[in-house]
């Protein structure tokens, strides 16, 4: 029984050491400019955007830093799925009073999200009055 208690706890340390070791924390980036909107706009806006995605818990965590744009944001959102070119619906959608520059935020997602973003389907972008569709947009992907 004394072995049994030893396997057993060996055999539970293993599986919690093995989970463990298959976490990753990937690192994200998108560089938010006006020719990447779809159609492009002219603006002297430009930004980046430095993001963490844990693949265990799926928690998505961001940092946007954005200057030059035509007036305040009105709106900024992750959008998805969508290639670069191609415009998509709003994934996670950031509240109106974190939209100044530096935007931070964090948010756990689905499995069809977390595969959407890590397959490079997600975009951010930060829109103004002057600009409504988005001002700068910037495909999310991985920074290594």
């Amino acid at each position: 029984m004394h072995v049994m208690r030893k396997l057993n706890v060996a055999v539970l340390l293993w599986a919690v050491a093995a989970g463990a070791a298959f976490a990753d924390t990937v690192t994200l980036k998108a560089d938010l400019e006006p020719s990447s909107e779809v159609p492009p706009k002219t603006s002297k806006g430009h930004g980046a955007l430095r993001a963490t995605f844990d693949t265990a818990s799926k928690d998505l965590k961001w940092q946007v830093t954005y200057e030059g744009l035509s007036g305040p944001a009105t709106m900024a959102h992750f959008h998805g799925p969508a290639p670069v070119g191609q415009n998509a619906g709003v994934q996670v959608g950031i509240p109106k009073d974190k939209l100044a520059s530096p935007i931070e935020g964090e948010k756990t997602l689905t499995d069809a999200q977390a595969d959407e973003l890590m397959n490079g389907k997600w975009y951010f972008n930060v829109h103004t009055a002057a600009n409504p569709s988005g001002e700068i947009r910037g495909q999310v992907v991985p920074a290594n």
